[in-house]
């Protein structure tokens, strides 16, 4: 299936019984401004799809919130059928507002009715994961997740999903969720500057638990992109290229799922991601979270 001339960087991890490369894809930046309606240029956002699966990647990351539908049509258009290696993962528990908001759904009827949205635009009978999303745009909420994640659990009991992952997620609310059943994966905010569960990554990747990190670049300062500025320019690469091979280094269990809606974009991440950084390099890195 891989048909690039280099290796994706990072190799694999599970998500349950699924194999999947560690370099993923995240489809929220093909939908339009404010992942909201279609993208500007379809035939590109069609193209960068199908070249993802060209390079090898096999996890793409998405929602049937973006858009909304918007970019899971876009999967089904692009790549269905889908090749025997890809697992797709979605999220549920938001919804979208006329003004492009990201209201909480986390009522049973919400997350069923999300559920099948999703099954319905993807085009298929199962979803591979499906993550609760538990926080909004300002971070995690402290609410049960007891009704919501139990619905999730019980439309995983009728065949409709394979694994259960969260979102946005406290380290408590982790610790809720797998006392109801098995997860998969953590998606939560962290990077070089967002260091707040390294101790949470740690303690998943000693159970096989995947880590996937958004916002690779969210929220540096002005000093601590000097820092990283100085680093990249010492190995001529660029910030994000190593932020993501810190990132892959960082721990065996974080999979990465960075978005664009470009092609040669894809392909210069997929790229950079593959970047050796020396110890030097890493504890020059290091001192950023500190």
């Amino acid at each position: 299936m891989n048909t690039a001339s280099t290796p994706l960087p990072g190799g694999t991890w599970n998500l349950g019984d699924l194999p999947v490369t560690r370099f993923g894809y995240g489809a929220m930046q093909l939908a339009g401004p404010g992942v909201m309606g279609p993208p500007a240029d379809q035939d590109e956002a069609l193209a960068v799809l199908r070249e993802a699966v060209e390079l090898g990647i096999t996890h793409i990351d998405t929602s049937d919130a973006y858009g909304p539908r918007i970019t899971n049509q876009l999967i089904h258009k692009a790549l269905h059928p889908y090749p025997d290696a890809l697992r797709i993962v979605t999220k549920v528990g938001a919804t979208r507002d006329a003004q492009g908001a990201w209201p909480p759904a986390r009522r049973p009827e919400d997350l069923r009715r999300a559920v099948r949205d999703n099954l319905e635009s993807l085009g298929v009978d199962a979803l591979d994961v499906v993550n609760l999303r538990l926080g909004d745009a300002t971070g995690p909420q402290p609410e049960p997740l007891a009704e919501a994640f139990g619905t999730l659990v019980e439309l995983q009991r009728e065949g409709l999903i394979r694994h259960l992952g969260v979102s946005n997620a406290t380290a408590q609310q982790v610790a809720e969720a797998q006392a109801i059943a098995p997860i998969v994966c953590v998606q939560n905010m962290y990077n070089l500057a967002h260091r707040y569960d390294d101790d949470l990554i740690d303690r998943l990747a000693a159970q096989g638990i995947a880590y996937v990190p958004f916002f690779p670049l969210g929220g540096f300062s002005p000093l601590q992109s000097s820092a990283l500025s100085a680093v990249a320019a010492r190995l001529e690469a660029t910030p994000m290229a190593v932020a993501l091979a810190w990132l892959l280094q960082r721990s065996a269990n974080i999979l990465l799922i960075p978005g664009t809606s470009s092609v040669a974009h894809l392909r210069q991440n997929a790229a950079g991601a593959g970047l050796a950084l020396s110890s030097e390099d890493l504890a020059e890195l290091d001192q950023i979270g500190r």
